[in-house]
Formats: structure tokens, sequence, C-alpha cells
């Protein structure tokens, strides 16, 4: 079995090295773009350029991957924030998708940062770093079928939501069914098994209209958290995902499992990291606007379950928020 796809003809060249967007034809070659109200912006970096594929790589006994030419062991570059802090700062070239060298490898890698940043897969990061930053052992060790077709399920409806099927490149069929994998944050080895996580929605977050003021109520009771805030789109964000910042004044009508002084950093992050959530959010208000959300803690995340747009002539949602304090959640 080929360790990697070979180009074929109905991949566009260009793009088949293992960026984000490597299968798609007819895309701006700058990366993958939305319009918002007008507003085309890039939401995803260049993801490099290359023509005549080879696979560098073939399946060995075990699931092992055999170099079928000369690898080197380099340090990973501080510059590809795809795989820092991983459990190891070493790894071979080339690697598993065919970079020779690593500023090709930190090229194509940046361009999956938006998706680990929405949080699709819990072991995302390990499944792309294998294959951009193999760890320097005497063997490839390549990832297993059942961690590539969990992070699949996953991750591609949110590259769906943005018009990007799965690449070709990272077809899960070519990977082995059960071997011994490197993990690298959890422990040397393990056993691959079968992966499940939550699907993930294109759907998140969009707004909602209060049917009613006790409907919206008993929404508040069964989440963790209930916050008005105010959000307002950035004129320019070169390096943070976010494309809005918090106002300074927000209220926190329900903070739950939190403290009050966690409320702000939480939601700093959530703006952060939950790109698909906030994109929805904002979809018919792109300048910004007051919005009340509600939702669930899971670690150090907000998730977020439910969101409406504020504004006074929304009477069940302002009835909801003034008669809070004194509502009496049913046990």
């Amino acid at each position: 079995m080929e360790g990697r796809a070979k180009a074929e003809s109905g991949i566009r060249s260009g793009k088949d090295k293992g960026g984000y967007g490597a299968s798609i034809k007819g895309k701006a070659e700058t990366g993958f773009r939305e319009t918002v109200a007008g507003q085309d912006r890039e939401i995803l970096g260049d993801t490099g350029t290359v023509t005549g594929l080879r696979s560098t790589h073939s399946i060995g006994e075990g699931g092992l991957w055999e170099s079928r030419s000369s690898s080197r062991c380099v340090s990973i570059p501080s510059g590809m924030a795809l795989c820092q802090n991983i459990g190891y700062d070493t790894m071979r070239m080339p690697n598993l998708l065919g970079h020779e060298s690593p500023a090709e490898a930190v090229q194509q890698s940046a361009s999956w940062l938006p998706l680990l940043a929405r949080e699709c897969h819990p072991d995302a990061r390990i499944f792309l770093c294998s294959l951009f930053a193999p760890i320097c052992l005497d063997r490839f060790i390549s990832p297993c079928r059942s961690l590539c077709e969990s992070v699949q399920d996953s991750c591609a409806p949110i590259m769906s939501c943005y018009g990007y099927p799965w690449p070709e490149i990272l077809r899960c069929d070519q990977y082995p069914a059960d071997h011994l994998m490197f993990d690298f944050l959890i422990t040397p080895f393990i056993t691959c098994n079968e992966f499940s996580v939550p699907q993930a929605s294109c759907r998140d977050c969009e707004l909602e209209e209060s049917p009613s003021s006790k409907n919206t109520l008993e929404v508040f009771c069964r989440s963790d958290f209930v916050v008005k805030l105010r959000l307002t789109r950035l004129k320019f964000s070169p390096v943070t995902l976010s494309q809005f910042s918090l106002a300074a004044k927000f209220d926190v009508l329900k903070h739950g499992p939190l403290l009050v002084g966690q409320i702000r950093s939480r939601i700093e992050l959530w703006l952060e990291r939950d790109a698909t959530c906030v994109r929805n959010m904002t979809r018919q208000h792109p300048q910004g606007g007051t919005f009340l959300v509600t939702g669930t803690v899971q670690g150090e995340r907000l998730v977020v379950n439910k969101a409406y747009f504020w504004q006074k002539r929304d009477k069940n949602l302002v009835a909801a928020a003034r008669k809070w304090k004194h509502y009496q959640c049913r046990s």
C-alpha cells in the first residue's frame, strides 16, 4: 500500500501536500475565504504549492512506515505552531506527507490551525503531527486508521461548513487498521482502538428567538452559564483567530461552576477557539452587537448552546432576564 496518496488528475495540482483544502478545485490560491456582508476575508493562509507527488514511504510489518529514501532527524521548527509542546522536539524529514524541508512543512501545517482552534476532535493534533512532524525513531510510525476515521468524522463537517471536503491525501484507508502508534501526549505506545466523539455541526450557535419568557427561564435553569455580552468586529487581526473583541462591560446572569472573575477569560478563549460558533452567531450582525448566550462548562472551555440577539423589542428575552434573579428553577 502506498504511504501517501499519489496526485490524481481529479485533484488540482498545487494543493496536494497536506494543506487544508488540499483536494479542492477552483478555490482561491491564497486559501479558503468567506464573504460576510460583502466583506471578503481570508480565513486560512496560503496552503502552499507542489506538483508531481510521489510516495516516499511504504508500510512495513506492524504498521511501521519504512522510508524509500534517506531521511534525517531535525528539530521541530519554532514556527510550526501545530506541533509545539507535543512531547518531543525532533522529527524526521522528509515527513509522511512528502515535505522535503522543515520550511515546507511549516507552511503547509499552518493552514490547519483554524481547524484545531475549532476543537473538532481532541486528538486532531496528534493525528496531524504524526504526519507533519513524525517522531524521530529508527522507523516511521503511521497513524492508525481508526484515529484517522474518528478525526475525519468530527472535523470534516466543520471543513464542509466552508465548502472544503476532507483532503484526498489524508484518506484513511491508506493507514493500517490495528497496530501500535506513538501517542505523544499520553503514553509512549498505545494500541489503536475505536475512537468516538460527538460530531460537530455547521449550525452551532445560530441565533434563536425567545418563544416565551418562561421557556427562556427554563433554558437558563438547564445551563451552566448565562451571559449578556457585546461584541465588536476588529478592523485588523493579524495574529488572533478571533474576528471580534469583547466589550469591557458584560452582565453575568449565571456563572455556575465558574468564579465570576473567570468568566471574562473563558469568554475570550471561546471567541478565539470556537470560530464556527461565533461566525454563525454574528452572521446577521457582521459588525457585532449585544448577545445573550447560554451554555455549559467543559473543563477550561465554554460551550455555547443557545444564542439570542439582545434587543429591547424582544419582550420575552428582556422579561426573562429581568425575572431571572428571583426565579426558582424546578429541581
